[in-house]
């Protein structure tokens, strides 16, 4: 009992909560990068590239004989990876940019001098009473 009451403090807790739908929605925007990536931006340049689809690019290194399937390196989904991986990463960094000019920036102090410390309002009374007492008054 202690220990299903000990996993339901911890899975309760708000950063974990937060953690999650954090993880999911950072893989739904993964899923609409994606899409944009290869529907959206890379037929144009395939289209400015003579015609080159991206995602069909691969080196055969091994044939089809019979049964066994192809080796084959994907080089064009790998491209497709990093160009989403990029955009992914800037639109992260944008986003941060963002919020950091959007949080309340702390007005500019004044220019009125800080109150002095407790070692320098002793060290004036004592250089008054000095003074005072070179000086009387009278």
């Amino acid at each position: 009992m202690r220990l299903l009451s000990e996993f339901k403090e911890f899975a309760l807790k708000g950063n974990v909560v937060d953690m999650a739908v954090g993880v999911i929605i950072g893989t739904a925007f993964g899923k609409i990068v994606s899409s944009l990536v290869a529907d959206v931006i890379m037929p144009p340049i395939g289209v400015l590239l003579g015609g080159v689809d991206f995602s069909n690019l691969a080196i055969t290194i091994k044939g089809t004989v019979g049964d066994p399937q192809a080796v084959v390196i994907r080089y064009g989904k790998f491209i497709q990876t990093v160009v989403d991986f990029i955009i992914i990463a800037f639109t992260i960094f944008a986003a941060i940019k963002a919020l950091n000019t959007l949080k309340k920036k702390q007005p500019p102090a004044a220019d009125v001098p800080p109150p002095p410390s407790t070692q320098e309002v002793l060290l004036t009374e004592i250089r008054d009473l000095l003074k005072e007492s070179r000086y009387p008054k009278g």
